[in-house]
Parts: structure tokens; C-alpha cells; sequence
């Protein structure tokens, strides 16, 4: 059976499942007191969800379980890779900061693309949170989910790990790097 559009055939899933079971086992720090069956009878119930996993886990963000939203009983899934996704980078914060180059506009931008996924760039909160889980992000970026008033003045914001600190930094929403993408989260 063929994948349509936002859903994986029973092959694919099944795939999914056993590459992010065997992360979930390998990574038990990430996730302390959540069990594994829990969160794959959610995945099983949501196909759609399993499709925006694959999109994480086939752009290079390697998605892994990093908790349970207590007041909605969701898990939450951050893109847990060592490096910011090696297949979302060298976009542009948003779409007008995209619309707003004059020349050498990128080939996307990371709200569209994660909108495209189904996914929510990481808020500082949580980027701050997935550091405390690991080294991220030495030697790349991630855009972040940046406040509204840093936006309406032409700016974003985005993260790092550099001389053993997180930094938040800030940059024009319309500058992009080869260096710089963005990460999600998915709640389940």
C-alpha cells in the first residue's frame, strides 16, 4: 500500500514506530516515568501525527518523547537531533521577512515549512528545556518561536550551545545560514 498525502501506509508506520521505540529506549533520560505502549497506542489512534513524525524523522530531526503536557495529558516530541535538522536549514524566519528580501531570497521559510509538517518551531522556554536534556546545537542554530514585539521590529530569535552556554540570540527575520534551521515540537 502506497502513502497518500498525511498518512503513511501500515509498512511506513510500523517502520516509524520501531525507529522511534528503539529512541525512546535508548534516550530513557529524556523521558522519565512515560511509558512506551502509552505513547504508541496515541500515535496508533492519530495517523495524522505519525505522518508529521515522519517529516521530522526524514528532514534529520530525529524526534524523541521530552515529556507530557500536564494540563492536556499530550506528549510532547522535540526534534532531539545533535544538530539543528540538516534538512531545514538556509530558510528565512517567516514569510514576510522572505517577501521583504530584495535579492537572494532563500528557498523557504521556517514557519511555512513547519506549518507545512504539521509541527511548531521550538518557544526559547522549550529550547531551554531540550538543552537541559543534552548538547545541542555546537556547532548549528535553530530559529525559535520569536515574541511578537521582537517580530514587528524586523527581528527572531534563535539558539545555540556554544563554550558549554546556551545562548538566545536575535538576527533580522529575513537573514538565513547554512548553519541555521529550526526545531519542533509535536504534541500527541
Amino acid at each position: 500500500m502506497k502513502a497518500t498525502k498525511k498518512q503513511l501506509s501500515a509498512d511506513q508506520a510500523s517502520e516509524l514506530l520501531a525507529t522511534l521505540k528503539a529512541r525512546f529506549e535508548k534516550n530513557k533520560n529524556r523521558h522519565k516515568g512515560i511509558e512506551w505502549e502509552q505513547v504508541q497506542a496515541k500515535l496508533e489512534a492519530e495517523p495524522a501525527k505519525l505522518w508529521t513524525l515522519d517529516e521530522m524523522e526524514v528532514t534529520g530531526g530525529e524526534p524523541d518523547v521530552v515529556g507530557m503536557d500536564k494540563k492536556t495529558g499530550e506528549y510532547l516530541f522535540f526534534d532531539c537531533s545533535p544538530e539543528t535538522p540538516k534538512d531545514r536549514r538556509s530558510l528565512c524566519y517567516d514569510r514576510q521577512a522572505w517577501e521583504s528580501r530584495k535579492a537572494n531570497k532563500p528557498e523557504n521559510t521556517a514557519m511555512d515549512v513547519a506549518a507545512e509538517m504539521g509541527i511548531e518551531l521550538l518557544t526559547e522556554e522549550e529550547y531551554q528545556e531540550l538543552q537541559q536534556l543534552g548538547n545541542f546545537d555546537q556547532k548549528t542554530s535553530s530559529w525559535l518561536k520569536t515574541p511578537e514585539d521582537v517580530r514587528k521590529a524586523g527581528g527572531a530569535i534563535f539558539g545555540d550551545r556554544r563554550f558549554g552556554r546556551v545562548f538566545i540570540y536575535h538576527n533580522g527575520a529575513d537573514s538565513y545560514y547554512a548553519a541555521r534551521g529550526f526545531r519542533g515540537v509535536l504534541r500527541v
